[in-house]
C-alpha cells in the first residue's frame, strides 16, 4: 500500500502540514495551525482510531459483531496509523538531533 493510499482508509485523517508559501521577509507571520496543535490533534485522532478498533475487537470476541471484516479493517487502520505516527515521531527526533548538532556562530 502506498502512502498516497492511506487517505482512502475509512475514518483516517492523516496529519496535514499547513500550506505556507515562502515569506517575503524573515519576520513575516505564517498562517495555519502551530506544530504543537497539529501533533496533539494527530495523537487524539490516533487514540480514537485505536479505541474504535479495541471496541470492535471486544464485540468480535463476544460474538455481537455481525461483520467480522469491520474489525479487520479497523485493526489494519489502527496499525497503519500507529506506524505512520511512529515514523513521523522518528523523523522529528532525527531533525531535532540534527538541529542540536549545528554550530552557532
Amino acid at each position: 500500500m502506498s502512502i498516497g493510499g492511506i487517505e482512502s482508509i475509512g475514518g483516517f485523517m492523516p496529519l496535514a502540514a499547513p500550506v505556507v508559501s515562502a515569506p517575503s521577509t524573515a519576520t513575516a507571520p505564517t498562517s495555519g495551525a502551530d506544530f504543537g496543535s497539529m501533533v496533539l490533534d494527530g495523537l487524539e485522532r490516533l487514540e480514537g482510531i485505536q479505541d474504535s478498533a479495541d471496541t470492535l475487537a471486544v464485540r468480535a470476541a463476544s460474538g455481537t459483531l455481525p461483520n467480522i471484516h469491520d474489525y479487520t479493517l479497523a485493526a489494519t487502520e489502527a496499525e497503519v496509523a500507529t506506524k505512520l505516527t511512529v515514523a513521523v515521531r522518528n523523523k522529528a527526533i532525527e531533525a531535532f538531533t540534527e538541529i542540536m548538532r549545528m554550530q552557532v556562530g
